[in-house]
């Protein structure tokens, strides 16, 4: 049996839209980072944000945030990345965290704060996702390789039916998006156009 995308029981999960990530005075690019590939998401979340607030579907936001001190930045920040901290990436407080205005949250969406690739690495979205009735995840955002992949497997093996928007998702290099979305495609999730779910959802404001 094909999982099928509907509008019931499911919500939208934007991964990581930040500051950090996606503007030029972030602290990716500050760090010497190329984030045209995470650039490339904003357009396809834009529409599934529009789409699924006319539709009555519950939205969900994360932001990837760090303690001051970075006491919680485990192997990341201590020895892959070790320059994030020069540039005070992902530092709670800062406006590197806050999510890009043309994405930003309205009232009644839920934002997550997290220090791991995953939503679900000890956050409370699991038990608002079952609060909410939820069965069926459209995950985009970025990156694709490393947020949303693992999100989208903690997704799949807590069973909820997850639909991945390749064209609402972004990375640093192209061939670990398409690395990502191979790996996902099987087992984990059914990848989908932006064009996809608004067709299922409603076209809302484009």
């Amino acid at each position: 049996m094909e999982m099928e995308l509907s509008r019931e029981r499911t919500a939208l999960v934007v991964i990581d839209m930040q500051r950090a990530f996606l503007e030029d005075e972030g602290s990716l690019a500050q760090a010497g980072i190329d984030i045209t590939g995470l650039k490339a998401a904003m357009a396809g979340c834009k529409r599934l944000l529009a789409s699924a607030r006319q539709a009555g579907v519950p939205v969900i936001h994360t932001r990837y945030v760090y303690r001051p001190d970075y006491a919680d930045g485990g192997i990341l920040v201590n020895y892959i990345m070790p320059q994030l901290r020069e540039v005070d990436s992902l530092a709670a407080g800062t406006p590197d965290i806050e999510i890009v205005d043309e994405l930003a949250p309205v009232d009644g969406e839920t934002v997550i704060d997290k220090n791991r690739p995953s939503a679900f690495y000890a956050t409370n979205i699991e038990p608002l996702l079952n609060g909410l009735g939820v069965d069926s995840l459209v995950v985009c955002g970025v990156t694709t390789n490393i947020c949303v992949e693992t999100t989208v497997r903690d997704a799949s093996q807590r069973d909820y039916k997850v639909f991945v928007p390749k064209d609402a998702t972004g990375e640093l290099e192209q061939l670990r998006y398409d690395g990502a979305l191979a790996g996902m495609a099987w087992v984990f999730a059914k990848i989908v156009d932006t064009d996809d779910v608004i067709s299922v959802w409603g076209q809302g404001n484009q």
